[in-house]
């Protein structure tokens, strides 16, 4: 790739010795404008403004001098190819200084779009309650400069809860739902003590939101989401799928073992579509354990034969001194797994579980689980 950039980045200079060599090696019913002509056009694209119009303007000046060489500077012909190689340098400025400008604003929009994912999806703190926290945000190489995956871990009354999502779409409509989301999530998991309850709020935030947003298409828009809550040394984790990918338990010296709901339910802002209610599953979390959760652009990462990335079998005897090298390691076997042409934007979320361990007398000795799994 680099080895390509550099050569078109020597094609005008390449084009005009080209150029010259064709009128001094043919005879004069040969011209070689074409040639002279595409030197500033393709420099446009590649060089500053001044490198564009010093490549035009030596394009021009070899003609001159060719012909000054074959003592046909008076001619007709000599004056149209002059013209001509003025009007091609002219646009290929005017080209070069619209690029520029459409470059600019891109990444302009792109750093807005960037400043407003981290307004709404800041990074967790690294410790919470009892859990080690590492948190991801792997962005497709796609259009869309921002996407709809979420995530979020708070300390609550009843223990730390967090949660990993994904807004249908993409763009600002899909920021919106991930701010509201977020926010009601915070709101709701210093406020409630059910999960259920948290993820209802969440149900009524999503759809009055989509609602406002699309109007009688608001049934079109929800997201998907886990919701996780381990209590105070509580040795569970509970959780709440709503048609989201089963997150990953991993447990020291075990293979990575799946957490899938007896049955998936609605995805949030969709639950008056039947009204029933959600209950919480919970599932034993071993000291030093380690809670994967993650967002469909993790499972539906394919490689050039078109094969799904399974982290349940990539992650299979893999240890990890911390939930940042395993999310680190993630990262970077779904770009080798795909050759780095990732399709859709990833939040990955690693909550690893060091509650304080007990001596003989009953004392706390503090996170001395840390740096296991």
């Amino acid at each position: 790739m680099k080895g390509s950039h550099r050569l078109v980045r020597q094609l005008p200079v390449l084009l005009i010795v080209v150029g010259v060599a064709i009128v001094l090696t043919t005879p004069p019913r040969f011209t070689a404008i074409p040639v002279f002509a595409a030197a500033p056009l393709v420099a446009a694209p590649f060089y500053s403004f001044k490198g564009t119009l010093w490549t035009g303007v030596t394009s021009t000046l070899a003609v001159v001098a060719l012909h000054a060489q074959e003592r046909t500077v008076d001619e007709v012909q000599a004056y149209t190819e002059e013209f001509t190689l003025l009007t091609v340098s002219a646009l290929a400025l005017a080209i070069n200084v619209t690029i520029r400008h459409s470059g600019e604003q891109l990444a302009s929009a792109r750093e807005i779009a960037q400043a407003a994912q981290r307004a709404v999806l800041p990074s967790p703190a690294k410790e919470v309650d009892d859990l080690l926290v590492a948190a991801r945000y792997q962005a497709a190489v796609t259009d869309a400069l921002v996407g709809g995956d979420f995530f979020a871990v708070q300390n609550t009354p009843c223990g730390a809860r967090a949660v990993v999502g994904d807004v249908r779409g993409k763009g600002l409509g899909a920021v919106g739902m991930v701010a509201v989301a977020v926010g009601t999530f915070r709101e709701a998991s210093e406020r409630e003590d059910r999960l259920e309850a948290v993820a209802d709020w969440l149900d009524g935030a999503l759809a009055r939101e989509a609602e406002r947003q699309c109007g009688e298409e608001a049934g079109e828009s929800f997201a998907t989401a886990v919701l996780a809550e381990i209590p105070h040394r509580g040795g569970v984790v509970r959780l709440i799928n709503r048609g989201h990918p089963a997150p990953l338990l991993l447990t020291p010296g075990g293979d990575p073992e799946s957490l899938p709901p007896d049955g998936y339910a609605l995805p949030l802002g969709m639950s008056e579509v039947v009204g029933e209610p959600f209950q919480a599953q919970e599932y034993e979390i071993p000291r030093n354990a380690t809670l994967l959760l993650y967002t469909d652009g993790l499972t539906e990462a394919r490689d050039a034969n078109g094969v799904f990335y399974d982290p349940a079998v990539e992650l299979v005897g893999k240890t990890f001194s911390d939930p940042d090298l395993l999310l680190d390691w993630v990262v970077n076997d779904v770009l080798r797994h795909t050759g780095g042409h990732v399709t859709d934007d990833m939040a990955l979320l690693a909550l690893t579980y060091v509650a304080p361990s007990v001596d003989g007398n009953g004392r706390l000795d503090g996170h001395s689980g840390r740096g296991s799994v």
